[in-house]
């Protein structure tokens, strides 16, 4: 199937498939912004260098090749040479993108209210919506520079639970761009937010206790809430891309590989002659995990930073970027399910069925 393509909302899903736009083999695309959307933030997206991500990782900041998930009593630590954690800035991204596909003669448009789009295809890539009481990853990120040398620029710390766990699950986020400099981000996994000063503090805290420095300098500031589990399309009558396509990963908010997933599946098929369709990147079995997941951190949320370290320790880095990019197979699921604590899973699942709505049977 061939014509006019339009895309609602010009972040990152919709500006990686109009870069794309000339491997869509008779396709027209526009992109149309909604009149009011708020003006996009930059922030720093996270991916592993996986295969068919290449072009992304040219234009990361910062390469790890060795990452950690750390507790009061243990210390993961993991490495991959071949696939390493890259960061890179969701503007430069947006504007790289743009530019490829202004010279693909994508237009870019206004969406005025109650406009008519004229087009065989249209796909929503405006934000999902959760539902009430949903668990939040929500988070406040510093980039500081340091008055003295005090990170390892060689290891990014994923999660560093040594911080306060009396209002959810809480860790701390670091990506280390040189000795003293690093984006560090104070993150939490819970259903209700905390006031800017709350993830400040901890940030000052956290770099004071555990790198003996204070702050010299804030670069810039990055916050942002990520929905998590199962969430609403933006609107049901037209079919979604990206993170209103189910591309977040629904108990980790990891995305960035899994829109490029959905992206190359859906031009893939459209190569054989097949309609153009994006569909959810997961499989039913990483979706029914996390779901137990989530249930486990929203009830108990103390048992968090022991799963996420006993996960890492269970694995090996490649093993890790597999099962967090959706490419695991049942024997490294089974491997991380023997390494977990059974009884929060087990009361976590009770609670998870016993939670679900139930069709009512006349």
């Amino acid at each position: 199937m061939t014509g006019t393509t339009h895309v609602l909302g010009d972040g990152c899903a919709a500006m990686m498939l109009a870069s794309r736009v000339d491997e869509l083999q008779g396709h027209s695309l526009s992109v149309l912004r909604p009149t009011g959307a708020p003006e996009a933030k930059d922030h720093m997206l996270g991916f592993w260098g996986t295969p068919g991500l290449e072009f992304a990782a040219e234009l990361s900041r910062h390469s790890w090749s060795t990452w950690a998930v750390i507790t009061d009593a243990k210390q993961a630590e993991l490495t991959s040479e071949h696939q390493p954690y890259h960061a890179m800035h969701k503007a430069v991204f947006l504007e790289t993108c743009r530019r490829k596909a202004d010279a693909l003669g994508v237009q870019f448009m206004t969406q005025q209210k109650g406009l008519k789009t004229h087009a065989d295809q249209l796909f929503d890539s405006r934000p999902p919506r959760a539902q009430p009481n949903a668990m939040l990853q929500h988070f406040v990120g510093l980039e500081v520079e340091m008055g003295s040398p005090v990170f390892d620029p060689e290891k990014a710390i994923l999660m560093d639970f040594r911080v306060d766990q009396s209002h959810g699950m809480h860790f701390m986020y670091l990506l280390p761009f040189s000795p003293t400099c690093a984006l560090v981000e104070s993150t939490m996994f819970s259903t209700e937010k905390m006031p800017r000063s709350y993830y400040v503090e901890a940030i000052e805290s956290y770099l004071f206790d555990h790198y003996g420095a204070s702050i010299d300098h804030i670069v810039r500031e990055e916050q942002g809430v990520i929905p998590m589990g199962n969430l609403s399309p933006h609107d049901p009558d037209i079919p979604g891309l990206g993170a209103n396509g189910g591309a977040i990963r629904p108990a980790s908010g990891y995305t960035f590989a899994f829109l490029h997933q959905q992206i190359q599946d859906g031009i893939e098929r459209s190569k054989t002659g097949k309609p153009l369709v994006f569909k959810r990147p997961h499989k039913r079995v990483d979706v029914w995990m996390d779901s137990i997941l989530l249930t486990v951190l929203r009830h108990w949320p103390n048992h968090g930073p022991h799963l996420f370290v006993r996960m890492a320790e269970a694995m090996s880095g490649e093993e890790f970027i597999r099962f967090m990019t959706g490419q695991a197979n049942w024997r490294l699921r089974f491997k991380v399910m023997r390494a977990m604590p059974k009884m929060p899973f087990i009361r976590g699942f009770s609670k998870w069925m016993f939670s679900r709505p139930h069709k009512v049977v006349s």
